[in-house]
């Protein structure tokens, strides 16, 4: 698959247990691990190293230290994931916009406090809940479906020299009525909620955006940052391309009152190595109370 590209398919006409499709990432660099997978055979470990900002190097104690040399620095996630699956288990893989985000909490990670916690919503395998549990605890959410819970907590466990935080994985599916009720006992507490990838499908979109806004109407302010990727397809009635999965994820965030909605430019510091190409966006949605 060409890089933020999508080439003449009709995702509403595929098979969704029949059509495989593999990440990007896996193309763009060597992630090879000597791991091994301890959830499902079948899967594979990858290796994500990155560098960690100089003033978020800390001793065994916690304490600030100042870095001497860039090996000091260099840290790495291992991630247990699946190389290709069907297109309703594509959470089971990882995907640049995971990787977006994963930079962005990286690059911000001085203004959060550990008496606040992070929620992500679509979780997938956990990288990103992985790297924001390296500075506040961290409400990890996803429909668990193809072990993926399993997954997001021996990838947790896996990587418990970083995610110093604790994680906690529920549910939460964007098409119920509500937020659970665990969910929502945490939401005084949640300051930052995070989101990446979740854009691909219509139907998926408007009920991800619904429950961005049942968050955001609730007291007190808090923003979502929402990390994907355009994807790009060619259509024979315009004899161009377009990305339409994005753009009716603007036309849905029009339904969102009393939230202030920017786009923020992604030329911050790049911390792990994938390609950043012009297709990864980052939104911000800040609620007004």
């Amino acid at each position: 698959m060409a890089s933020g590209f999508l080439f003449n398919m009709d995702i509403d006409a595929m098979d969704d247990e029949a059509y495989e499709i593999s990440s990007e990432l896996y193309e763009e660099h060597d992630y090879t691990s000597k791991a091994k997978p301890t959830i499902n055979p079948k899967n594979v470990v990858s290796d994500f190293h990155f560098e960690l900002p100089s003033y978020r190097l800390t001793d065994k104690e916690g304490d600030l230290l100042v870095a001497r040399n860039k090996t000091q620095l260099s840290q790495c996630l291992e991630i247990e994931h699946s190389y290709s699956t069907s297109l309703d288990l594509v959470g089971l893989q990882l995907w640049r916009g995971s990787l977006l985000l994963a930079d962005w909490l990286l690059d911000n990670s001085a203004s959060f406090a550990p008496r606040h916690s992070i929620l992500e919503l679509g979780a997938g395998v956990g990288l990103t809940s992985v790297v924001a549990a390296m500075f506040a605890p961290v409400i990890c959410t996803d429909v668990d479906r193809g072990q993926i819970f399993q997954i997001i907590n021996a990838n947790v466990n896996r990587n418990r020299h970083l995610a110093k935080h604790p994680v906690e994985v529920l549910q939460l599916d964007f098409t119920a009525d509500g937020l659970p009720e665990k969910v929502l006992a945490a939401l005084p507490q949640v300051k930052t909620v995070i989101a990446a990838d979740v854009v691909y499908d219509d139907r998926l979109t408007e009920a991800f955006v619904k429950t961005v806004k049942k968050i955001l109407d609730i007291p007190p302010s808090r923003s979502v940052l929402i990390a994907l990727e355009k994807r790009y397809v060619f259509t024979i009635s315009d004899c161009d391309t377009c990305a339409p999965c994005y753009e009716h994820f603007l036309e849905q965030l029009k339904v969102l009152g009393n939230v202030t909605i920017e786009a923020v430019p992604t030329d911050f510091p790049q911390y792990f190595r994938y390609d950043r190409c012009k297709e990864l966006v980052l939104w911000k949605l800040t609620s007004k109370f």
